[in-house]
């Protein structure tokens, strides 16, 4: 066995773990895992974030 095979070997595991982990991220029973993650920028409240930016101008201030 030469370097060339350990290069083949090494690019069809790559390329299966490439398909795995997109078969993994668009599968039926991560469906309702995806939609609330794309939710998430839209769900903050005016209230968290104004208390977010308070706490952030503290921290910077301390610096």
């Amino acid at each position: 066995m030469d370097i060339n095979e350990l290069r083949g070997i090494h690019s069809l595991v790559i390329m299966a773990m490439f398909f795995g982990i997109i078969w993994w991220a668009f599968s039926a029973h991560r469906k309702k895992a995806n939609e609330e993650a794309s939710k998430l920028p839209f769900s903050d409240d005016d209230d968290e974030v104004a208390k977010r930016t308070l706490e952030q101008e503290k921290t910077e201030k301390k610096q």
